[in-house]
């Protein structure tokens, strides 16, 4: 029986805080490592250097990218917070004020006038200070922010992301290795746009065409790079 409690339950916006950081970790842990890879084994006749590289990139890139998603997230958590403070001020100190605005909020979405004030003195009445962090600050549990959620969500993912490159290395032939790394990251390019689209309920294609565009622009000039710069190791 769907009831206000779990109508939002199979709504993909639940999804969106974890899948944005999952996916971005997934993605950058694909094409970094892959670019890397790629660069390197355009300028080394051996596997050796880039088997080096591919795994001191994944253990770096993995500890930053969680790192970087922790102190980005909890920058947004400590704003909110400081916003949040705020209103509990404005609210002591000005609850009038205070209350015009949430009127004329619920004014400009649609309602008149006196019902706009009415909605404002009755939702004030039974919770202000949450009813302006969602309606004045838009904060709610949806869109807040979770920093160690996001960190751990895209550091495993940049992990996982980084260790599929790290395979072909492992195994493909060593000339012409770089092919093979661009061919085998396309394919796991596709399937992470066709995964993430799915499960955010976006459309397959436009998420295909999107990271394997952008994927193989990086690859390309990581390879140039190599070429361009690099000596035989």
């Amino acid at each position: 029986m769907i009831t206000i409690d779990n109508y939002l339950d199979s709504h993909y916006i639940h999804r969106s805080n974890w899948l944005r950081a999952a996916v971005l970790g997934a993605n950058d842990g694909i094409i970094s490592i892959s670019s890397l890879a790629i660069g390197v084994a355009a300028a080394s006749a051996t596997r050796e250097p880039t088997v080096l590289a591919t795994v001191a990139g994944l253990v770096a890139g993995a500890l930053s990218m969680a790192a970087g998603e922790y102190v980005s997230v909890s920058s947004q958590t400590d704003t909110e917070k400081a916003d949040i403070q705020r209103e509990i001020k404005e609210l002591k100190e000005m609850p009038e004020a205070e209350l015009n605005i949430l009127a004329q909020i619920y004014e400009k979405r649609g309602l008149k006038k006196e019902t706009a004030m009415q909605v404002a003195v009755e939702l004030t009445e039974k919770d202000a200070l949450g009813t302006h962090i969602r309606d004045e600050l838009g904060i709610n549990e949806i869109s807040q922010a979770n920093p160690i959620q996001a960190a751990l969500a895209s550091g495993a993912s940049f992990t996982v992301g980084g260790i599929l490159p790290l395979l072909v290395v492992l195994f493909a032939p060593v000339k012409g290795m770089e092919y093979w790394l661009y061919g085998f990251t396309i394919i796991f390019l596709i399937i992470l746009g066709a995964t993430s689209a799915k499960t955010g309920g976006s459309s397959i294609r436009k998420a295909i065409l999107r990271i394997t565009i952008w994927g193989t622009i990086a690859m390309v000039l990581s390879a140039l790079v190599g070429y361009l710069f690099g000596v035989n190791v």
